[in-house]
């Protein structure tokens, strides 16, 4: 048996993880001296309303070598393979410090992959991993597999600020002050070897909109796979982008609305919404 595991940056919620047998660890967020685990002490409304009331942006922290090493031993002595999907490596040192511990406690039953993206696209890349799962794959072939899937990994949204991001250290001061505009939203984009990019700005939510409709146009999804829509905080322009990929002809059901937790709501603030998809062949 394989035993998937991740980390809170994929934006499963609580049930989610419970219905789909993920083991998910849970990211650090710490506001001045109070520190909380995602989605164990934390929800991602209260996350948002805490940064709300908070000056500044809170800090986030990966799991503890201690922490990991539990989740792993207890995949091993369970008899089973663990197989850990983790938030991009060029955002945390979460997979780096996984690959120590899997190490530790044994290369032949742990192994780690780094998703190489964040929030719905490490998401897309645990749910291929449980289907393949539950199709009787071996650690192995869902490793080959998943790890195939990542180049083809879409992920673009329109944010409100770079302050976040500049602040938390994931873009450079160049960037920040290039895309720093009064009633200009950046657009950002994950690549392909996890960083994030800033290929455009937009004169406000709704061309940023239009900004992705167009890449979505330009590099069609697999239909196979499903597309999320993903918001920051307020619902209200998930909602707005959703119901415009659906008049394009996009199948976005209101659970594929999710909301961007705390690791990485903390980078990008509120009021952002995007898209992430797996790109057609």
């Amino acid at each position: 048996m394989v035993r998937i595991i991740t980390d809170s940056a994929a934006d499963f919620e609580p049930w989610e993880l419970e219905q789909k047998q993920i083991t998910c660890i849970p990211l650090t967020v710490i506001f001045g001296d109070e520190e909380y685990q995602e989605n164990v002490n934390l929800s991602k409304e209260a996350f948002y309303q805490k940064l709300a009331a908070h000056d500044g942006g809170p800090k986030t922290a990966q799991a503890s070598p201690e922490t990991l090493g539990r989740i792993l031993w207890a995949a091993k002595e369970a008899g089973e393979e663990a197989v850990y999907i983790t938030l991009a490596s060029a955002l945390s040192g979460t997979y780096h410090t996984a690959c120590l511990v899997a190490n530790e406690v044994g290369p032949d039953s742990c192994h780690i992959l780094d998703s190489r993206s964040a929030t719905g696209g490490q998401r897309l890349l645990v749910e291929y991993a449980v289907t393949l799962r539950d199709q009787g794959a071996s650690a192995a072939e869902i490793l080959e597999k998943v790890g195939a899937l990542r180049s083809r990994i879409v992920l673009y949204a329109c944010i409100d600020t770079l302050e976040y991001l500049y602040h938390g250290g994931r873009i450079s001061h160049t960037v920040y002050k290039l895309g720093t505009m009064a009633q200009v939203k950046p657009i950002i984009h994950v690549a392909q070897d996890g960083h994030i990019e800033v290929p455009s700005k937009a004169m406000g939510m709704r061309k940023g909109m239009d900004f992705l409709l167009k890449r979505l146009e330009q590099q069609p999804a697999c239909p196979e796979f499903p597309l999320y829509v993903m918001y920051t905080g307020s619902r209200e322009n998930g909602d707005l982008l959703a119901q415009r990929l659906r008049e394009e002809g996009c199948e976005i059901p209101a659970e594929r609305v999710i909301n961007v937790g705390a690791a990485i709501g903390s980078h990008i603030g509120p009021k952002g919404c995007g898209m992430v998809y797996v790109a057609a062949e």
